[in-house]
C-alpha cells in the first residue's frame, strides 16, 4: 500500500490510499481533497493511520534517535547467557554426550564447568541466566535416572571419543585414588572415615578411584568405601574396564601407594603387565645395598632382577634438591616443635618426618640426627617395580604421564569443586561424582582443542569469557517479529568466536 496525490479537473488534490497486491492500482480509500497545502499534510498523515491500522502496524518517530532507542530497548523480551553453550556446548555435542537426550544433563554439566554450585543452586542459576525452570522434584528424580540408567552409558561415551582422537587402541592405561570428605558428624554404609588424602581423618569420606589413558583422557572411575585400602580398589575398576571393551592386553601404570604384595600378585595372576612407583628403603638389605652402590649421575638408570620382576632404579639432580629441600624443612618443623614443647612420646611413629624422633630417657624426645644422614643416601632415587615387556626407556616414559591423574584430581577439587557434596543417598552421591566425570572430560577436551590450535589461553580463560557472551531477542514494535542477537562486544569474545568457531 501507497499514499498518491491526485490532481482533479476541478485543481484540487485528492489524497488516496493505493494496494497493488493483486497486480492492479485499486483505490482503498480516499481520505479527503483540498487546494491548502496544510490540510494535504494533515490528510497524508490521515492516510498514513490508515495504512498502520489496516497493517496492525506502530510508526516509529526516527526524528528523536532517544526515544527511537528507548523504544528498541522497551522491547527486549529477552536477555540470556549463551556463551557456555555456544562454546562448551559445542564440545558436549562433539564429544557425543547428546546421545543423552535429557537436557538437564547438559545444563548440569555446563554450569558444573562455568557456575561450580549445589544442584539447587545450580537451578537457581539456569532460571537467573537462561530463564529455564526446573523444580526441585525434577532434579533429584533425574539424578536418580543417571545413575540407575546412565553412567555406564557416559563412560562409554568418553571411551569411544578417546579412541577416536588417540587414533590409536588403547594399551596403557593410568590409575590412582584420592578421597572426598564430607561435613558431616555420623557414618553410614558408604561415607566412613579412613585415611584421608586431604588430612580430614576425622571425617567421613570416600574413596574415588580413576583410570584415565595417555595424556589424561578420562575412561573409567569408581567410588568406594571411605575406609577401604586404596590398593584393594584397582582390579576392580581394571578388570571391569578391560571386559567392558573386550581388550586382550593391559600395561597398567599406578603410584607406590597402590604397590602391595597382594596386588602385584593378582596383577601377574591375571596377566597384567603393570609399572608401579617402588619403595626402594623398604626392600631388602641386599637390594638396598645394591642400590647405594650404583653411583649413578643425573639422568641415568639401571635395571636389577627381582625374581621374576624388574626393578629400574633412576637418579634426577632435581630429584636430588628437591628431596634434600623437604627432607630439611621437616626437620626444622620438628625442632620447632620440640623446642615449643608440642613434641611428646605420643608423636614417636614412623608417619612422614616423625622417622627422625626418638626418645632420650624416659621424657625427652629428640632429633635421631642419624636416621637423618642415613636417608640423605637416598636422596635423588627413584624406583619403579614392573613385569613390562617394554624397553627401560618406554617404561619410565609412561611412568611419567602419572602427573596427569594427579592433575584431574586437582582440577576435580579446584575448578569443577567436587566438594562440598550436599547429597545424602547413595546413588545421588554417584550421580554428582559422574557429572563431575564428564565436566572433566568437556575440560580435557577444551585443553587439546587449545593445544592444537596452538593457542596462549588457557582452560579457565575459555570459560571465564564464555560466561560473558549473551544474547538478547528484540520484538520488532512494527510487526510483531522477534529479532535474536549474539552480543560479540569485545575482542576477547570475538577470538573466542575465531577460536571455536561458533
Amino acid at each position: 500500500m501507497f499514499i498518491r496525490q491526485k490532481k482533479n479537473k476541478s485543481g484540487l488534490i485528492s489524497v488516496q490510499v493505493i494496494d497493488k497486491s493483486s497486480g492492479k492500482y485499486k483505490v482503498l480509500k480516499t481520505i479527503g481533497s483540498s487546494q491548502d497545502s496544510k490540510e494535504i499534510e494533515q490528510l497524508i498523515l490521515c492516510a498514513k493511520e490508515f495504512i498502520n491500522t489496516v497493517c496492525g502496524n506502530q510508526e516509529l518517530d526516527f526524528s528523536d534517535s532517544n526515544s527511537f532507542i528507548a523504544t528498541i530497548l522497551n522491547n527486549i523480551t529477552s536477555h540470556k547467557l549463551v556463551g557456555s553453550n555456544l562454546v562448551l556446548g559445542k564440545i558436549f555435542d562433539e564429544i557425543g554426550f547428546n546421545k543423552i537426550k535429557d537436557p538437564l544433563f547438559k545444563d548440569l554439566v555446563l554450569y558444573r564447568l562455568i557456575y561450580p554450585k549445589s544442584k539447587l543452586k545450580t537451578t537457581e542459576y539456569l532460571y537467573r541466566y537462561e530463564q529455564k525452570k526446573y523444580s526441585e522434584d525434577e532434579l533429584y528424580r533425574y539424578l536418580d535416572k543417571l545413575y540407575d540408567t546412565q553412567k555406564d552409558t557416559v563412560q562409554k561415551i568418553s571411551y569411544e571419543h578417546t579412541l577416536s582422537i588417540l587414533k590409536e587402541d588403547i594399551k596403557v592405561v593410568f590409575y590412582d585414588v584420592t578421597t572426598v570428605y564430607f561435613e558431616i558428624d555420623n557414618e553410614d554404609a558408604l561415607r566412613k572415615t579412613g585415611f584421608s588424602k586431604e588430612g580430614k581423618h576425622q571425617n567421613p569420606q570416600i574413596v574415588l578411584g580413576l583410570l584415565v589413558s595417555k595424556n589424561g583422557y578420562p575412561l573409567a572411575y569408581d567410588m568406594f568405601e571411605g575406609n577401604k585400602f586404596e590398593g584393594h580398589t584397582m582390579l576392580p575398576i581394571i578388570d571391569s574396564f578391560k571386559k567392558k571393551y573386550n581388550l586382550q592386553k593391559l600395561v597398567i601404570v599406578a603410584d607406590a601407594g597402590l604397590l602391595s604384595n597382594t596386588n602385584v600378585k593378582d596383577l601377574q595372576a591375571k596377566n597384567y603387565e603393570f609399572i608401579l612407583g617402588a619403595r626402594i628403603k623398604t626392600e631388602s638389605k641386599q637390594i638396598k645395598n645394591q642400590i647405594l652402590s650404583l653411583q649413578l649421575k643425573d639422568g641415568e638408570s639401571t635395571v636389577i632382577s627381582k625374581d621374576d620382576l624388574k626393578l629400574i632404579v633412576t637418579y634426577s639432580d632435581n630429584r636430588e634438591k628437591k628431596d634434600k629441600y623437604n627432607r630439611e624443612k621437616g626437620l626444622k618443623k620438628l625442632e620447632k616443635s620440640i623446642k615449643s614443647g608440642k613434641l611428646t612420646k605420643s608423636s614417636i611413629n614412623n608417619r612422614g618426618y616423625n622417622k627422625y624422633l626418638k626418645l632420650e630417657g624416659e621424657i625427652n624426645v629428640i632429633i635421631d640426627s642419624e636416621k637423618f644422614d642415613q636417608d640423605a643416601k637416598w636422596d635423588g632415587l627413584k624406583g619403579y617395580l614392573t613385569n613390562a615387556k617394554l624397553p627401560k626407556e618406554q617404561i619410565l616414559e609412561n611412568y611419567n604421564h602419572l602427573w596427569r591423574i594427579e592433575k584431574a584430581f586437582r582440577v576435580a577439587k579446584t575448578d569443577l569443586q567436587i566438594r562440598p557434596i550436599y547429597h545424602r543417598k547413595q546413588k545421588r552421591i554417584e550421580a554428582h561424582i559422574c557429572l563431575t566425570f564428564v565436566a572433566y572430560k568437556l575440560y580435557k577436551e577444551i585443553e587439546r582443542l587449545l593445544e592444537i590450535k596452538k593457542s596462549d589461553w588457557s582452560v579457565e580463560k575459555v570459560i571465564e569469557v564464555s560466561k560473558s557472551i549473551f544474547q538478547i531477542e528484540i520484538k520488532n514494535p512494527i510487526n510483531g517479529e522477534i529479532i535474536t542477537q549474539t552480543i560479540l562486544l569485545t575482542d576477547e569474545h570475538r577470538k573466542l568466536k575465531e577460536l571455536f568457531l561458533f
